[in-house]
């Protein structure tokens, strides 16, 4: 039988470890190429909350989920909070540019080519995978699959709020 000041060393040390687990990882610095030719970095997402989707047009999931994405942008982009889709490797750049004009998409459109972007980001292979990142520059949420938007928005509206 344990005794209890064991037990409660073994509860301090479990306590360390999961707070140590609630450190955030810092978003990759990564450079980029906007479909309209721009270059862009992470860089500039400083000050910002941002939604980097990694998606791919032959993605059901991906094109399904799209229009909340739009709607999500559109909602808080005026509060400091942005968004970058950011086509994987294999999609073919003529597919990317029709979608994103017969969409109108409201945001930045990377394709990442080399699949350098993706590979910072942990190897990214899922599509969707999205990451919400804050206004440090760290990783907040990382989702693989459609999100649950309205848990979204609240998280959106949280970080936001911080200074």
């Amino acid at each position: 039988m344990l005794s209890r000041r064991t037990l409660a060393a073994s509860a301090l040390a479990l306590s360390a470890s999961l707070l140590a687990g609630c450190a955030r990882d810092r978003a990759p610095a990564v450079d980029y190429v906007l479909l309209n030719g721009q270059k862009a970095s992470s860089q500039q997402w400083t000050g910002k909350v941002m939604l980097v989707n990694f998606w791919a047009t032959s993605c059901a999931t991906c094109v399904k989920e799209m229009p909340q994405v739009i709607a999500t942008h559109n909602k808080f982009k005026g509060r400091g909070f942005d968004t970058v889709a950011v086509a994987m490797s294999y999609d073919p750049p003529a597919f990317v540019a029709k979608f994103a004009e017969t969409r109108q998409l409201p945001f930045g459109v990377a394709i990442d080519n080399t699949g350098a972007v993706a590979n910072a980001f942990g190897q990214v292979q899922m599509t969707p995978t999205t990451f919400l990142i804050n206004k440090r520059g760290e990783i907040v949420k990382r989702y693989v699959g459609e999100p649950d938007f309205a848990a979204l928005h609240g998280l959106i509206e949280q970080l936001l709020a911080e200074a």
